[in-house]
């Protein structure tokens, strides 16, 4: 099943996979124990400095249904091999899920 916009939920394709993220509760619980506060990380990535390891765990912490052999980093190199363009549109749903909330 792919994403459902109404949820706030995005895709990442990782290995010719299309993984669903979504900004549920836990999972943004988990990325602000991990990043610090999530409107800190909207500010930054608003203001262009948004590290890469910050996007590749908030993607990682939002990955719905991971499959078993996916891996921190095989999400993190997905990200580098797609570039920062092909992602965008994906953080931009996530960050605004956080902001406006569903």
């Amino acid at each position: 099943m792919g994403a459902n916009a109404l949820r706030g939920e995005a895709e990442l394709r990782i290995g010719g996979e299309r993984l669903v993220l979504r900004p549920s509760f836990a999972a943004l619980v988990a990325a602000e124990e991990e990043l610090g506060p999530l409107f800190a990380l909207v500010e930054r990535a608003a203001d262009g400095r948004l590290a890469l390891g910050e996007l590749a765990a908030l993607f990682w912490h939002c990955v719905r249904d991971r499959p078993a052999g996916l891996t921190r980093e095989a999400v993190g190199e997905a990200v580098v091999r797609q570039g920062l363009a092909a992602v965008t549109p994906a953080l931009r749903i996530l960050l605004g899920q956080i902001l406006q909330g569903r």
